[in-house]
């Protein structure tokens, strides 16, 4: 008869098999009712799995996190049983989880909407209320295959066909509905309270677009009614942070099918990229990198030969040019090194750092596009430094440093690192890699930066550190990088004169600090909710008249302000000053400049700043001089 031993090191005996159910309910009824599974001897399974001998037990209850995803799961299998109800004629595909829900691809004539998805959703929860049992079957291929005949679920049947013949098939049954998954799933729907039907998508089954379009139905599930509420509050604060929405409103760029995942910025979005490239530009510069402009277009031979053309062939966009199969480049790395390669380097030379706002094409499907998060032509702030293995941990130390110290400059104060080790199948022999993990691990701890381990997760040409910054609502953007290489180098030739006068093949560090702009404008829009620093605002500040008298005055203290590089805009329209002044208060200016027949009188200017109701009375040149001093570049104030 089973022992079962507890995380605590307690144990408890029972005289016949037992299930975790029954384990967690001898602990205590509390217990009980918040089992969604457990773990026997490391293995997740149902809470209805029976325990025939002595094994090591930890109860999974709704608030950990494999409880919830259990929970996100089943809530799968709950829609797909309020949706079968309603529409017998659906076809049901895929079910999985992804963070904070579940999706559910379908197929079905009808096109659903939102209403739609209400009446779903209220059928899931008279289900959920019914208590159904939630029982798992392990079936062979034949009856698995008879069941969603019997059911008309073409897609299932084509994924028990793909299972192997070593992998069990199982099905789970709440009341007349049935679906096939790994597992595990809860025991019982009252488990499944807490949910929400979000949108509807499009999704080519597979996710090729040679198949049929199905729809996509999102849901979001958490263990209680207090979490799904504090994660809807979540998404309403998102939803008035999308770069989408604000970058129309504060017209600065849009898309068009006719370029499809790629950028129309207009002059309000394209001055702040220009004032952001300008900024990491001086701050690398400052940090010793080169800069450097590398082609659009290389020759096929060259990705064959750094190895991006097996890897990547299905993201690069091709073209001949006479009768030579040119590739637009997805990455810059090549091109740096066709630079290092000219002329003779020597170990003095090192560390080289070249850097480049290159301009990268790849063929994300159209389906993966979302704003500019993803795009299909985006620029690169990247870079590549070529050293020695001695060097590899002073110039990590270095990168660390200054990509931290921007990250801070622009608003993003909390920085997290993941450090990702060697992959099973990798390039380079143990030794060295010994030594570049050792010295990205001390690196990443030299930074004071909280990081996490990824075994196993480098890349197969070296270990890596990847770096997140928290946004103003919590989310991890990964954004910068540092990915040591000992492959690339050797494949394409390039070599330096060691001490020992011998060649010897360089390191290339890759590294980028924004990664894509394009996406890391979205990020910034997003985080300040378009109300940028006063030195990133594309307008910093507007002039407003109070009267048609005093626009001379008005427009001389515009020129003085755009003579000294401020981004001033003048309004003298017949309206009211409130009027103006809500108006370009909603267009996020930080700085509003309001003048009438006194201000001209005394060569004074009254200020306001966004945000704020009180007016500050100044001389004009006082005035000029302070927003001067306000939107100086963080690197530029002394």
């Amino acid at each position: 008869m089973p022992k079962i031993t507890l995380p605590d090191g307690a144990t408890k005996d029972f005289n016949k098999s037992v299930d975790i159910d029954e384990i967690a309910l001898s602990i205590g009824k509390g217990l009980a009712k918040a089992t969604v599974a457990g773990f026997v001897n490391e293995e997740l399974v149902d809470a209805s799995e029976k325990v025939s001998k002595d094994s090591r037990i930890k109860i999974v209850k709704n608030t950990d996190d494999e409880g919830i995803e259990i929970i996100r799961h089943s809530c799968a299998h709950l829609f797909g049983h309020a949706l079968k109800q309603i529409y017998p004629e659906a076809k049901m595909a895929i079910g999985p989880t992804i963070e904070n829900g579940f999706y559910y691809d379908i197929d079905l004539p009808k096109s659903l909407n939102e209403k739609d998805l209400v009446s779903i959703e209220e059928r899931m929860k008279e289900l959920a209320s019914k208590d159904y049992r939630v029982i798992r079957e392990v079936v062979d291929r034949k009856k698995a295959i008879k069941i969603f005949e019997e059911r008309e679920e073409p897609y299932k049947i084509e994924i028990i066909n793909e299972i192997p013949d070593d992998e069990i098939i199982a099905l789970y049954h709440h009341n007349e509905y049935v679906d096939m998954c790994r597992g595990p799933h809860v025991t019982s729907t009252r488990h499944l309270r807490s949910f929400k039907l979000t949108k509807v998508a499009g999704a080519y089954w597979r996710g090729r677009s040679k198949n049929k379009m199905l729809q996509r139905i999102y849901g979001i599930a958490w263990a209680s009614d207090k979490d799904l509420k504090n994660h809807l509050d979540f998404l309403e604060e998102a939803e008035k942070r999308d770069h989408r929405k604000l970058g129309r409103e504060l017209d600065l760029f849009h898309f068009q099918e006719e370029a499809a995942g790629m950028v129309f910025w207009h002059s309000n979005g394209w001055s702040i990229y220009r004032e952001l490239e300008d900024y990491v530009r001086r701050r690398i510069s400052k940090a010793g990198y080169q800069e450097i402009k590398t082609p659009q277009l290389l020759d096929k031979k060259l990705w064959e030969e750094s190895g991006h053309w097996d890897k990547y062939i299905e993201n690069m966009y091709t073209t001949v040019v006479d009768e030579r199969e040119l590739m637009i480049k997805p990455m810059n790395c090549p091109g740096h090194i066709q630079i290092f390669n000219q002329g003779i380097k020597s170990y003095k030379d090192l560390p080289l750092r070249m850097a480049e706002f290159g301009s990268c094409h790849r063929h994300e499907p159209s389906g993966a596009l979302h704003g500019l998060l993803r795009v299909r032509n985006f620029v690169q702030d990247d870079a590549h430094i070529f050293c020695t293995e001695e060097q590899i941990e002073s110039e990590t130390i270095l990168f660390c440093d200054l990509l931290k110290g921007i990250y801070q400059e622009l608003g993003f104060n909390e920085i997290s690192i993941m450090y990702a080790d060697r992959p099973e199948v990798r390039v380079g022999s143990d030794d060295i890699w010994d030594k570049a993990e050792e010295s990205l691990i001390n690196a990443a701890k030299a930074t004071g930066l909280p990081f996490n381990e990824n075994k196993g997760d480098g890349t197969f040409y070296g270990p890596k550190l990847d770096f997140y910054l928290h946004d103003a609502i919590g989310r991890a953007w990964q954004c910068g990088t540092l990915q040591v290489d000992f492959n690339m180098p050797g494949r394409l030739g390039a070599s330096y004169i060691g001490e020992d006068n011998s060649k010897h093949i360089p390191v290339m560090l890759h590294r980028a600090i924004l990664g894509s702009l394009e996406r890391f404008m979205g990020i910034l829009i997003e985080h300040y909710e378009g109300r940028f620093p006063s030195w990133l605002s594309p307008i910093q500040v507007a002039i407003t008249t109070i009267v048609s008298e005093v626009e001379d005055y008005s427009n001389k203290i515009e020129e003085e302000f755009r003579s000294k590089g401020i981004r001033t805009i003048i309004d003298t329209r017949n309206e009211k000053i409130n009027y103006k002044i809500r108006e370009h208060s909603h267009n996020k200016v930080p700085f509003i400049l309001v003048i009438g027949k006194k201000e001209k009188e005394n060569n004074t200017v009254a200020l306001r700043r966004l945000g704020s109701a009180d007016q500050e009375i100044l001389h004009s040149n006082d005035c000029l001089k302070k927003i001067i001093n306000e939107t100086i570049p963080p690197d530029l104030k002394e």
